[in-house]
């Protein structure tokens, strides 16, 4: 050890804490929380974050909808038919849910959820507002990244980097689950809902597919009955719909209402 240099006070010399790569705070040293040790923390960062949001704005339960983000208000074929009645839906359902007034303690339900992106998702953020409503976006960050549409509320706008957290707060507060045409992410909240009531891993909620003619062209549900993949009632775990007032009758007839 080198011996200890001094100035003519006798006190050592003040160090220089930039030569230290490792004197910074944790918190605040962005390659370390950004490390692969760090995965945990950030993954429960991601849920605390969001959860602090949505208690402070009282939101006690939620409905689900979901959607592609390729549909457009003026695209093709049926596209703006279904853009019209997502939209239509997240209005009444705020309307009638309680996402307006804050009921029970303060508390509100059946909140509109999205993904928080273009197309249907937008629609239906758009609808709540429409209401005047706070309604939530869950956006996540991809390759080729779309920013979140204009309706969802500041405030309960929020981006994930792991999907899986995005699931969980999808999820953990959903009364229903309402879903639009879609594609591979729509597909994949349909079923990760579908998966989780079928094997008593959620509560019973209420699971509404609009416009039986697209969803019976794409999945065969007979076919996975007929070859034993499935339970025949196991299809009773969801309904179809035509209309947006058509959803809301189907979620109220599976038991859902203002005080979720």
């Amino acid at each position: 050890m080198k011996p200890e240099h001094r100035h003519e006070n006798g006190q050592a010399p003040a160090r220089d804490v930039a030569s230290l790569p490792n004197y910074g705070l944790a918190a605040l040293d962005r390659d370390f929380i950004l490390g692969d040790s760090m995965r945990g923390v950030r993954f429960m960062l991601e849920y605390a974050k969001a959860e602090e949001a949505l208690r402070k704005w009282h939101i006690r339960s939620t409905i689900v909808v979901f959607g592609s983000a390729r549909v457009r208000e003026d695209g093709p074929g049926r596209q703006p038919f279904w853009y019209a009645q997502a939209r239509a839906f997240g209005r009444l359902a705020s309307e009638r849910g309680g996402a307006l007034t804050a009921g029970n303690g303060g508390l509100r339900d059946n909140v509109i959820a999205t993904g928080g992106g273009p197309g249907l998702m937008e629609a239906a953020n758009r609808g709540a507002a429409d209401a005047g409503a706070p309604n939530i976006g869950l956006n996540i960050s991809l390759p080729h990244e779309q920013g979140p549409n204009p309706y969802s509320t500041p405030e309960l706008t929020f981006r994930f980097h792991y999907f899986a957290m995005r699931k969980m707060h999808l999820a953990m507060r959903a009364n229903a689950l309402v879903v639009f045409p879609g594609g591979f992410g729509t597909l994949d909240e349909l079923f990760e809902i579908l998966n989780l009531r079928s094997t008593n891993k959620a509560p019973p909620v209420g699971i509404v597919l609009f416009d039986e003619k697209y969803w019976r062209s794409v999945i065969n549900f007979g076919s996975l009955v007929e070859n034993g993949m499935i339970d025949a009632g196991e299809c009773d775990l969801f309904h179809f719909a035509e209309t947006a007032e058509d959803v809301w009758l189907k979620l109220e007839a599976t038991g859902l209402s203002a005080h979720g």
